[in-house]
Order: structure tokens, then sequence, then C-alpha cells
């Protein structure tokens, strides 16, 4: 693999990011005003930062204007992942009908092309939420696809029937290492913003970066995955896996899912470049990336070759 590369002043180091195979949906919501949209969105994606305890990794993918949206109004993509089909149709038949049947004026749309395969696996939307109607709901078929009209209090939700389930990538990953909080987190910030502007990606957690980075395994039989104590600097000097270096105080991670290799090849390098134009100061020291030795999943992405 090629040396490192500095790119102002960040030392892009020549790892790479270890990702595995997962399943993966695309839902649309819409409702009568941003508000509401953003009042749904953010009631599903709750609680969807890891696989690791909340069973999916779920988050916005992109607000879209009216005229992208089913109906004509505002609304928002969201992307979801999950490691299994069966997790999947439960986590996204949950979160339908407790976070957007509930929200006033939304809808709720499949954002997968009416293209897909029909044997392919879906996820029930409308097939399940319908018998929330007690007998009221009427479904209706346009151009081969099925929509349900459910009565609720401020008029009807409507939601498509079901959504197709396809394959997905987690666990793409950039990790930011700096002298303080304030660099790294300037570093992130800057990152997550252009990655933003990548379709097809997620960053799942918080403002799309975790402090949490883990690794797999623990020393505790109940835990399969638990801190990764090579970036803890208060075990810098007791752990005999620290992998910080002099004046790395401070280490942020940011993880991508994504529907293809290639969006999460094109988010890791938007990211990466935005994290290193963002060193004013030159307090940004390195950025690396998390894997296990090829152990955890087939997917991998040299830094080097992916700024490249």
């Amino acid at each position: 693999m090629s040396d490192s590369v500095t790119i102002n002043g960040v030392q892009i180091e020549p790892t790479y990011a270890e990702a595995f195979d997962m399943k993966a949906t695309r839902l649309v919501v819409t409702a009568d005003d941003q508000q509401w949209v953003n009042d749904a969105v953010a009631a599903m994606t709750g609680f969807g930062t890891s696989v690791i305890a909340c069973g999916i990794e779920i988050a916005m993918e992109q607000p879209l204007e009216p005229e992208r949206t089913p109906d004509g109004r505002p609304g928002a993509a969201i992307l979801a992942f999950a490691v299994s089909s069966k997790e999947m149709e439960k986590q996204i038949t949950r979160r339908a009908g407790q976070c957007v049947l509930t929200c006033p004026t939304s809808a709720l749309y499949a954002g997968i092309a009416a293209t897909t395969p029909k044997s392919q696996q879906r996820i029930p939307i409308g097939k399940a939420l319908r018998y929330f109607g007690d007998g009221h709901q009427i479904s209706k078929v346009i151009q081969g696809r099925r929509f349900w009209r459910i009565p609720v209090m401020d008029g009807e939700f409507v939601c498509d029937h079901d959504v197709a389930q396809v394959d997905g990538i987690g666990g793409g990953n950039i990790i930011l290492l700096g002298q303080n909080v304030d660099s790294v987190t300037r570093g992130c910030r800057a990152a997550v913003k252009a990655m933003r502007n990548v379709p097809s990606v997620i960053m799942p957690f918080p403002g799309g970066v975790t402090r949490s980075g883990s690794k797999v395994g623990s020393k505790y039989a109940t835990l399969f995955a638990s801190t990764n104590d090579a970036y803890c600097p208060t075990l810098r000097e007791t752990s005999p896996a620290s992998l910080l270096r002099d004046a790395e105080t401070v280490a942020m991670e940011i993880v991508i899912d994504g529907l293809s290799d290639a969006a999460i090849r094109d988010a890791m390098r938007a990211g990466i470049f935005a994290a290193c134009q963002s060193n004013e100061d030159g307090t940004l020291r390195r950025i690396t990336a998390g894997n296990f030795g090829g152990n955890l999943g087939r997917h991998h992405y040299h830094l080097i070759e992916v700024i490249g």
C-alpha cells in the first residue's frame, strides 16, 4: 500500500475502513409543511444510530423539494440499514406506525423505484398499518402501485402498500485525530456537511459523528462490542494497544452506510477533503480508519485509493 499523504497539514494514513453487507431500504416522508416533515423524520430516525443496540441504522438521506415527492408536498428521503430482513421488517413497520402515521398531515411512500423486481423481498407499510383503519381503510392501485388510505383525525394517512428491500453496505468510516476537541469537532462537522451532499449514504450517529468507536469483542462475555481503547486518550499510558501519537488527545469517528460501494467511496472522499480544508490552525493531525484485519466484512476502503 502507498505511503501516507498529507493534505493541508493532515496526514492521511495508508490504512483501510472495513465494512460489511447489510439490508437496506429508502422511504419518502411528506407533509403539508416542512416542520411536520422534520418532526416525522426526527421521530422515525430516533434511536437509530447502531445495529449493536438499536436494531437498525436510520437517518435522513436528503430533503426533497415538492417537485421531487410523489404528492407534490415538502418531503425528505430516509435510508435505513439492518443486518437481517427480519429485523428490517420489524423496525420499519413499527417506526412507520408509531412515528409517521401519528404525525399530523404526513404520508409515507416507497423510495425505491417501482422497477425493482417483484421477486425481491418487500417490507410491509400499508399492508401492515391498514388494520388501524378498523375496516374503513381503502386501497387503490395506480400504474401497478398499491396505496392505502387510512382515516385519521386530520383526514387520511396515505402510504404505499410496501417498499423494496435491497442490498446495502454498513460500516464505512474515517477517524479524525487532533490536538483538541475544537479541531476534531470542526473537521468532523465539515466532513459530515460534505458527505450529506452525496446521495445514497447516511451517517447515522448524532450529528453524523461518534466518540464511542467500538472494537469487536469484550472481556465481558455478554458484550460483542466494546470501547476502542486504541483511540481512548485516557488509556494512552496504560493500554499496550494505544495507537495515539504525540499531540493527539482527541479522536472522533464518522460511520457511513450506503446503497453502493461507489456511494461510500464518494462520501469518504468528500469527507476527507472537507475535513482537511477545515484545518486552519494545524491542530487536526491525522485521518485514519477502523478495521479488524478483514474479519468483520468483505468491503475494504483504502484511504489513499479513495482520495486518489
